[in-house]
Order: structure tokens, then C-alpha cells, then sequence
């Protein structure tokens, strides 16, 4: 089946739910591991090289969000927080540190399922479905939607694979200006997600990682009042 071969870990410290998650995903062709703790969440990670990781925010030792920038220090790996709390302020937080989705427990088994899926759908289609030869260019930014990478004069840009996607839809429509709740919808495709400022974390983010000058930016440009949009006017597209 299409599920066969991914690997999802769950790190998280209550039993229970952990193993009520791995049986849900198990049933549904999903190979799954628990951690219970962050060191062995990261060492897990490291074996095992999973496909997503679901983690929760409360853990012993190293709470999530802290585990959360640790990985994504090395693993683009998509990972969705769960969470007992439900304030907007947690959420940008966790997604400012690289977490690609969030959840509030207590949550629907077949909701964490289909937004699983919708990651990983997302990823496979870009990385087999578009033509190797399909790359943009935009003067020193180059994004390999084949390879899914982003390089800044020839220099690997560590992003996130929410990160990536954004990019490349935004630069995919240049000079078109787009709203937050459209780019949501666009990228995240979920109508209970719904918080505004992801998108403003993630593109504070981007300009971080592909902007020289992220405080005037070249590329990501903000639309007083409307949104944001990607800017060819300065390179020009290859």
C-alpha cells in the first residue's frame, strides 16, 4: 500500500496516548516508534530516520519546543506538536521553531491521520512528480523543486518542509500578491488551522534563511494591508 514504507515516531511521555496513536497509524500502514523522552526521541531519529515525527510539547527533561529546534538544527523531517494547550501563543511558538503543524489534545485519531497524510502527500508530489529539470532562479536564490532545496549563491539553505513549500509557491507566482488566509489554505489546505500568524512566523523565517538583507528584503516583500508576494523585479527569473 502507499503508507507501507513510512516511519512515523511518536515522542511522547504518556503511554496511553502513545500507544493508542501507534495503533490507530499501525492499522493504517504506518510503521510507528515511541520515545518517551527527548534523548530518546533524538536518538531515535538518528536510527531510525523517520518520515514524520509527532511530538509532544510536555516532556520530561527537554520540553517539546526546545527538542523542536534541536531537530530541526539537522532533520527537515515534518513534525506536528500536540499539545494540552490550546493559547494562540504556544502555537507560534512551536511553529517559530520549525514545527510544520499543531494539534490540541484532545484530538481526533482520523484528523492527526489525514494531516499526516496531507504532509507526506505533499512532499512525494513534489519530489516525484515534477521534472528534475524544474528548477527557479532568481538571481543569487536558486529552488530545486526536484531535489526540494533551496540554495543562496550556490550555499544550501536549511529549510523546513513547510518552509520550502511556502517559498516555492510564492516564487512560483511572482509578483502576485497573496493574502495570509489564501497562502494557508494553499499551503497547510486545513480549515481548522486557521491562525494567521503562522504565516507571519514562517515568513520572518524564510527571510532569516534567504534574504541577505532580511530586514529590507529582496524576494519576500510585504503588501501594506493585503499580504505578502515574491518580488522578480530586482533578478529578473531564470
Amino acid at each position: 500500500m502507499e503508507n507501507a514504507k513510512k516511519r512515523v515516531l511518536v515522542i511522547e511521555d504518556e503511554e496511553p496516548i502513545a500507544r493508542i496513536i501507534k495503533d490507530y497509524l499501525t492499522v493504517n500502514q504506518y510503521e510507528v516508534e515511541i520515545a518517551g523522552d527527548g534523548r530518546s526521541g533524538l536518538d531515535a531519529i538518528e536510527r531510525l530516520r523517520p518520515d514524520f515525527i509527532v511530538l509532544d510539547i510536555m516532556l520530561p527533561g527537554d520540553d517539546g519546543i526546545s527538542l523542536c529546534r534541536q531537530i530541526r538544527e539537522r532533520h527537515s523531517t515534518p513534525i506536528l506538536i500536540l499539545s494540552a494547550r490550546s493559547g494562540d501563543t504556544d502555537k507560534v511558538l512551536g511553529l517559530g521553531f520549525g514545527a510544520d503543524d499543531y494539534m490540541t489534545k484532545p484530538f481526533s485519531l482520523s484528523e492527526l491521520l489525514a494531516r499526516i497524510q496531507a504532509h507526506l502527500r505533499r512532499i512525494d508530489g513534489m519530489s516525484v512528480n515534477l521534472p528534475q529539470s524544474d528548477l527557479l532562479r532568481f538571481g543569487p536564490l536558486s529552488i530545486d523543486k526536484k531535489g526540494y532545496k533551496a540554495t543562496v549563491d550556490g550555499r544550501d539553505v536549511s529549510l523546513t518542509a513547510k518552509e520550502f513549500e511556502l517559498l516555492a509557491y510564492l516564487a512560483e507566482h511572482p509578483n502576485q500578491v497573496f493574502t495570509k488566509s489564501q497562502l494557508l489554505d494553499a499551503i497547510w489546505g486545513f480549515d481548522a488551522y486557521g491562525d494567521e500568524n503562522t504565516i507571519t512566523v514562517y515568513i520572518r523565517r524564510l527571510r532569516e534563511k534567504v534574504e541577505n538583507n532580511p530586514s529590507s528584503p529582496a524576494f519576500i516583500r510585504t503588501v501594506w494591508g493585503v499580504g505578502y508576494k515574491f518580488s522578480q523585479d530586482e533578478f529578473g527569473r531564470g
